[in-house]
């Protein structure tokens, strides 16, 4: 665990005001992290005024839709990152295990994880089965962390990936660019398995056009350096569960859409 004096993380999220959400209880368990001080920053999309358990939390409020990525470089604006050890995004509708924040932070630590990303549980909506949850498995290595619903980077990537390139307004693509940009400086990424999130509240890509932020990612990925999907959804390690240890291995796992 990192030292109580350089304890504190920046959580960044963005939830859809006129729709159910899980805002608020993921704002209520983050904030009772027992290690970290937590700085927690959500923009709104929508007409709908913050119920009051988000009012303060709620630092920016539009009423018209605008690119998650976007408003996260806003909410990224007024922030002095070097007074965090770990920046987290995360959507409206997870629902988080217990002492989330703790267990997942102290795995990324334990495994020198510049960038990475929970598993999803199996009983969710998941597009690359490659992130869903191994049982036994504390992380693993690996060379692609999904743009959402959460990820975590921690102070020296920050260079690397913040702000987010907006020429990836949602998002879709940065996950096939990032792990050429971590591994260029030396940095590790993967998956924590141990801490799984469930992500079931509402289907994907139910609040914005597939069609055009599908074109918007062949656009952006044709500029920009990216793994292909066969050589993405790769472990290069694996760490069971209750051991520091790694096993090495090499595992694939198709994607949804392939």
């Amino acid at each position: 665990m990192t030292s109580k004096s350089d304890n504190r993380v920046l959580v960044l999220g963005v939830y859809l005001s006129t729709v159910k959400n899980h805002a608020i209880p993921i704002s209520v368990q983050l904030e009772h992290s027992r290690d970290w001080v937590v700085d927690l920053r959500w923009a709104a999309i929508g007409d709908e005024a913050p119920p009051p358990p988000l009012a303060d939390l709620t630092r920016l409020s539009v009423r018209e839709p605008v690119p998650k990525f976007t408003l996260l470089n806003r909410l990224l604006a007024d922030c002095v990152l070097d007074d965090y050890r770990f920046v987290l995004v995360i959507d409206d509708d997870v629902e988080l295990p217990p002492s989330f924040l703790d267990r997942f932070l102290s795995v990324q630590e334990r495994h020198g994880l510049t960038l990475c990303q929970p598993a999803r549980t199996h009983d969710s909506y998941i597009d690359h089965y490659f992130v869903s949850r191994l049982l036994g498995v504390e992380a693993r290595l690996t060379r692609f962390v999904e743009i959402g619903p959460v990820f975590s980077v921690s102070r020296e990537g920050y260079d690397v990936i913040l702000p987010f390139d907006e020429s990836a307004p949602m998002g879709w693509g940065l996950d096939f660019v990032w792990p050429l940009q971590m591994e260029a400086r030396g940095l590790k990424i993967g998956i924590v398995d141990a801490s799984p999130v469930r992500h079931a509240l509402r289907k994907p890509v139910t609040h914005y056009n597939y069609d055009q932020t599908n074109q918007s990612m062949m656009e952006f990925l044709a500029t920009h350096s990216h793994l292909a999907r066969q050589d993405a959804f790769v472990a290069t390690a694996t760490y069971p569960a209750m051991t520091a240890k790694p096993t090495a291995s090499v595992e694939r796992a198709p994607s949804a859409t392939d």
